[in-house]
């Protein structure tokens, strides 16, 4: 809901036992027991040296290769995770070593002085808001993102979990006086998400606040600390807001019961009388509005704050005063910061960097300054100080690219094609400065499906623009988020059949382009992505010579029936229901397993043994099917990870893997 329940929780679980953390621990739960074997796929054994890593039918990496694409594997960024109540201390996750790790910055491009030493990633931690020697963070093991609380005092370096080391946690809240703390978990029953609250002066005593199905989040905590806001999420188009008393665990529903919208945001006013909430229940974007809590439920739409602007909402946080409203857009991809004065309802606009802001803040004991994260298309995400009075920003961190000079990146056109049958899809094409004729392309597809490329910075995307003379082209096809709520559901159940258009209709729009090869395109992507890598593969076998399935689903049906059970509901929403034979038809009939015969591409499967959402029987599946008509699969399991790769090792090892199989497929470098 804000910038403390929405961070990234990308973390790992430690131990249930206090220990300093600059000591290796031994993990207290693990993620589902596997097999004797890692694999099922022959000839997956361990490459030397990293023991972890499996590899089936991939070359060794060329000394050549690993020395070009050292200085891309280096970029680092500086993710937000808070900021101490007098604004003095900005708390960021980066990497320094193998894993993301929580360091403080005390003053503008201060050195980041790192806290946390464990060989799993952290990506999110809150300061206590009445002692910022005392932080909460979140982490798992292995990348199964059975994520555990964990409370760590800077003073003596020490940390100790506080939840059950087994249960799935997420949601990291804290109370503005600092005597609450708030989470969801899985413990009743291993299915379904409930708010937990907790004394942060005996957090191990938590009590259910909410009971019930489905998957419930906590959103704000009132000024006073005597309600808390409470998101009941079915799906990124079904959610409903209530509040809850924090005494007696009364809930009173605030969205209407009829309909249905999303909910993207929503935080108290100082008062307590009213909530602002970002949700696309009254447009088909998501805007702001102002409910009054003695109002609602609202029987019509309230006014909106921001319908002069046709784009999403993307975030908001309010001023501890609650005079100012930091209020970001996400404009045809882009972040654009407006500043809102409540009392009069006027919208502001910042002059930022030009790319995506990333997370944003105010100190919880000032007004006049607010902390923010951007990356743009030539920049990793760093750190920024917004002074309210002057418009001017302070920059607080600037994160390494390598060494490298950035001035030879390359920014994208943001372009737009049409489908067969009308549907426009925007879409991000990096080219290459230097070419020499038509060059090859490699599309990227992003992940969700409810996601969005976004011109963010891709060390990978550089890579093969500026060193290996390739096109990049990032579709946003239909069902991506950040084009309004109809497109979104565009291919929502059986409607998914229909976004496959899509895929052909990129293809056709590389055609058009004379400097472009569509005789060389090759296809990338993970989760969802990863299924719309091998559909482009299965149905559109012709036109692609090269496919790079991350994490991917090849089977809807086997997905939806293996993917971790607090997840099942969620994504039959999006996918349809496997149960329901009409619903499977379509399902089989666009599951790239059930087209492997027609596959024509080289293809190159990655995945995390650990992947509580795509579990890795996705992976092996496709591998061994493809492999069964006599052609060459490439494949690499990485057993400490899950639904992507987290641990630099490993992902540099995959990541030069897969520049070694593009530049195999589509042609070396031009003029290299």
């Amino acid at each position: 809901m804000n910038l403390r329940t929405l961070t990234p929780l990308l973390v790992s679980l430690l131990t249930g036992a206090p220990v300093a953390l600059a000591q290796p621990a031994q993990p207290a739960a693990q993620p589902a027991q596997k097999s004797a074997s890692p694999s099922s796929v022959q000839g997956a054994t361990p490459l030397p040296g990293q023991p972890n890593l499996l590899a089936s039918g991939v070359p060794e990496i060329p000394p050549e290769l690993r020395k070009r694409v050292l200085q891309y594997l280096e970029t680092r960024s500086a993710n937000l995770m808070d900021v101490s109540r007098d604004g003095k201390q900005v708390l960021i996750s980066t990497r320094f070593a193998d894993t993301n790790q929580l360091h403080v910055v005390e003053q503008p491009m201060g050195a980041r002085f790192q806290l946390t030493f464990t060989p799993e990633p952290i990506n999110s931690a809150v300061f206590h808001p009445k002692d910022s020697n005392v932080l909460f963070f979140m982490q798992d093991v292995g990348g199964g993102e059975f994520f555990q609380l964990f409370r760590f005092d800077r003073r003596n370096g020490r940390s100790e979990m506080l939840t059950d080391g087994k249960s799935r946690h997420e949601a990291l809240l804290l109370s503005e006086d600092g005597k609450w703390l708030a989470y969801s978990g899985t413990g009743r029953n291993g299915k379904d998400t409930d708010v937990y609250v907790a004394p942060t002066d005996n957090p191990r005593q938590a009590r259910r606040l909410t009971e019930a199905e489905g998957s419930w989040y906590p959103g704000d905590f009132s000024r006073d600390g005597s309600r808390l806001l409470a998101l009941q999420f079915r799906a990124a188009d079904d959610s409903d807001l209530h509040v809850v008393d924090m005494k007696t665990g009364e809930r009173r529903q605030l969205t209407p019961k009829e309909g249905k919208g999303s909910i993207d945001g929503a935080v108290f006013t100082p008062d307590g009388k009213s909530v602002y909430v970002v949700t696309d229940r009254y447009s088909d974007f998501t805007e702001l509005y102002k409910l009054e809590l003695d109002k609602a439920p609202y029987t019509s739409a309230p006014p909106s704050l921001t319908k002069s602007i046709r784009w999403n909402v993307e975030g908001i946080a309010l001023s501890e005063d609650g005079k100012t409203l930091a209020v970001s857009m996400n404009e045809d991809g882009y972040s654009r910061l407006y500043l809102m004065d409540t009392k009069r309802g006027s919208l502001s606009p910042v002059e930022l960097p030009r790319g995506v802001m990333t997370q944003f803040t105010f100190p919880r004991g000032r007004s006049d300054v607010l902390v923010y994260g951007v990356t743009t298309s030539k920049s990793p995400a760093d750190i920024y100080m917004l002074d309210l009075r002057t418009k001017k920003s302070t920059r607080w961190t600037r994160s390494e690219v390598g060494g490298l000079d950035t001035d030879t990146f390359v920014e994208p056109e943001l372009v737009r094609y049409k489908a067969k049958d009308g549907v426009e899809v925007p879409a991000f094409l990096y080219m290459p400065r230097e070419r020499k004729g038509k060059v090859p392309v490699v599309v990227v597809f992003h992940g969700g499906p409810e996601a969005q490329s976004r011109p963010w910075l891709s060390s990978f995307t550089q890579y093969l623009a500026v060193e290996m003379g390739m096109a990049v082209l990032t579709p946003n096809v239909r069902g991506s988020d950040g084009y309004g709520k109809s497109f979104r559901a565009m291919d929502d159940g059986v409607k998914r059949e229909q976004s496959l258009a899509d895929i052909g209709a990129t293809l056709d729009y590389i055609a058009s382009r004379a400097e472009l090869d569509a005789s060389r395109v090759g296809v990338d992507g993970g989760s969802y992505g990863g299924y719309m890598v091998l559909a482009s593969a299965a149905f559109y076998p012709e036109r692609f010579r090269a496919a790079v399935d991350v994490v991917g689903i090849s089977s809807l049906p086997t997905f939806l029936q293996n993917t971790q059970a607090y997840r099942q509901e969620l994504r039959r929403v999006e996918y349809g229901d496997e149960r329901d034979p009409e619903v499977r038809k379509v399902q089989e009939r666009i599951s790239p397993l059930n087209s492997v015969d027609r596959i024509k591409a080289a293809l190159f499967v990655q995945q995390g043994a650990n992947d509580p959402r795509v579990p890795q029987s996705e992976a092996e599946q496709i591998v061994k099917a493809v492999r069964a008509r006599g052609s060459d699969v490439w494949y690499m399991l990485a057993l400490d990870e899950g639904h992507g790769f987290g641990k630099k090792a490993n992902r540099d090892t995959i990541t030069m893997a897969t520049f070694l199989f593009l530049e195999k497929h589509l042609g070396t470098p031009s003029g290299k």
